[in-house]
């Protein structure tokens, strides 16, 4: 650890969902199942998704950034190796590149298939999966505080993480596909702001019993307090290509969180921003990514992508280095100068296609990381595509 002591810093943990694709075709695969019991070293470690072609595992509760990439990198590596030798490819992507005009195949659990039937066809093709960060709170009213200030953060931390491009084996004109396939959910985007803790408890149990949603755990705001765990939940990157910038965002969202406190306890009033503002900007950060421009809800006004994320970094400069993240966060951010994961999608779909899409997952997921990709003259950039 460097330039810092993380035992004061908040713990937190970090979810990672991945897809299944058949090596040769790239086609969702239902083998999750099939997959963990191959692994039992793994253990709880490995948990099946809401489809049979999904697979997620989640680190223990850390307090430094090394233990969540070692986890990680760990159970990627272990799983990665044995995907391949069954011809399925093990893949850090928001969506799948082709197959998801296909209906999923419901993964057979009770809740899962209730799920479905709550949703109908609108779950038939949520062949999302994401990157869910977990950071510790010291009580739900702290949370929703949290909650309230990290708003304005949300639309750059989509183009961040935003990492699906491709859709039924086309470019979609947005770095984050994922995104919109979310929206048809029955609660979605960023929450509104709550008074308190207690405020937020009995929304979400209004939005249960009044048959909105089928129990708490569907709560599919962007962000949320956890049900189980002392944490605030942020849900808005895509699954990720490589285990560094997973934990790098993550070591980023922890931060954030930790100065929304420390403003909240210094008497600093919430943000006021315009009713609908955040919820638009995220649009505009899934279609643009990193590549032009995004909003900031604050101010109401666009700022270049990369100097938002500098903003951001700066305002969260003294928790970081307390932490000791802040040479990887620096490290992270100037990665995505030079191409963030959608962008990088591009260019391998550009180049090579779905086997180069495969390509790309299947480097990434084996530890090899983007250098490993084909040599092919980089798509020209454009104000669409991050």
């Amino acid at each position: 650890m460097v330039n810092g002591n993380a035992h004061d810093a908040p713990t937190f943990g970090v979810e990672e969902e991945y897809l299944l694709l058949d090596a040769e075709t790239g086609l969702p695969s239902d083998r999750a199942a099939e997959l963990i019991l191959a692994v039992p070293q793994l253990g709880a470690r490995a948990e099946r998704e809401f489809f049979s072609s999904q697979l997620e595992t989640a680190t223990p509760v850390c307090r430094e950034a090394e233990e969540a990439e070692q986890s990680l990198a760990g159970f990627r590596s272990a799983v990665s190796r044995e995907a391949a030798n069954r011809g399925i490819v093990l893949a850090g992507t928001g969506l799948p590149p082709v197959g998801g005009e296909e209906a999923g195949t419901v993964t057979p659990r009770a809740r899962y298939r209730a799920i479905d039937a709550e949703l109908r066809s609108a779950s038939a093709h949520q062949y999302v999966t994401g990157t869910h960060v977990h950071v510790e709170i010291p009580s739900p009213d702290a949370g929703v505080e949290a909650l309230a200030r990290l708003a304005r953060w949300a639309p750059m931390l989509l183009a961040l993480t935003a990492n699906s491009p491709v859709w039924l084996g086309a470019e979609t004109g947005f770095a984050c596909w994922r995104q919109i396939m979310n929206r048809s959910w029955p609660v979605t985007g960023y929450p509104p702001p709550f008074a308190d803790g207690e405020e937020y408890a009995a929304s979400v149990e209004q939005l249960v019993s009044s048959g909105v949603l089928l129990d708490p755990g569907i709560v599919t705001w962007e962000a949320r307090l956890s049900q189980n765990y002392p944490t605030l939940e942020l849900r808005i990157a895509d699954a990720q290509l490589e285990v560094a910038d997973a934990v790098a965002f993550a070591a980023l969202v922890r931060a954030l969180v930790a100065r929304c406190l420390r403003d909240a306890e210094a008497g600093e009033p919430r943000p006021r921003i315009a009713p609908g503002l955040v919820d638009g900007a995220i649009w505009i950060a899934a279609r643009n990514g990193l590549s032009t421009e995004l909003v900031d809800p604050l101010s109401g006004s666009s700022v270049p992508a990369l100097e938002f994320v500098e903003r951001t970094v700066e305002t969260v400069e003294p928790e970081l280095r307390r932490f000791g993240d802040l040479e990887r966060v620096h490290a992270y951010v100037e990665r995505r100068r030079d191409g963030a994961p959608a962008r990088l999608q591009l260019d391998r779909f550009r180049a090579a296609g779905i086997p180069g899409l495969l390509d790309l997952y299947r480097s990434c997921s084996q530890g090899l990381g983007v250098e490993a990709r084909v040599d092919a003259e980089p798509a020209p950039q454009t104000a669409d595509h991050a």
